[in-house]
């Protein structure tokens, strides 16, 4: 039982400051002038997914949804716990104990595949955003975002690792 609590505070703790780095980075582009995805829209594909519709010719023009903004940003950070449990269930509670950077730029890396194949045709932008007007440059982009978090995980399981010690 205290190993499944361990697991879940882990997760918690690790997913939410990985999300927090890969969120700092995203202010970072965002003050250079490069164009970050509004949560707002992720808010928006969750709400009408919640009404069962999954497949938009393109979430921008989709209906607004009450609260989107506020829900995108609960699914963003609720996504990076999840993939925080998923590299804990992969690597195991050691490695919350002793982190270690390549298992968390693996993990990190990976998970661009879930915008990239999931969400991102969902919400109009086609696989590998391939209708949109830059396709390699922001495929190219996720995958840096998705590096920056999987970095993000390691540097959020180092305290945690002390914490544990």
């Amino acid at each position: 039982m205290a190993s499944i609590m361990q697991f879940i505070l882990l997760s918690t703790l690790i997913g939410i400051g990985a999300t927090a780095v890969m969120d700092a980075w995203l202010m970072f582009l965002k003050r250079v002038g490069v164009q970050t995805l509004s949560m707002a829209f992720i808010g928006r594909w969750v709400g009408h997914a919640l009404r069962g519709q999954v497949r938009h010719t393109a979430i921008a023009r989709a209906e607004p949804v009450r609260g989107e903004l506020a829900l995108g940003w609960l699914m963003h950070y609720v996504t990076g716990i999840a993939f925080a449990a998923l590299l804990l269930a992969i690597e195991g509670l050691a490695w919350g104990r002793s982190p270690s950077l390549l298992p968390a730029l693996v993990v990190g890396l990976a998970t661009v595949a879930v915008p990239l194949l999931l969400i991102q045709p969902a919400m109009g932008a086609g696989l590998l955003a391939r209708k949109t007007p830059t396709p390699r440059a922001n495929c190219l982009r996720s995958l840096a975002n998705h590096g920056v978090f999987g970095l993000g995980l390691y540097l959020a399981a180092l305290p945690c690792a002390w914490l544990l010690a």
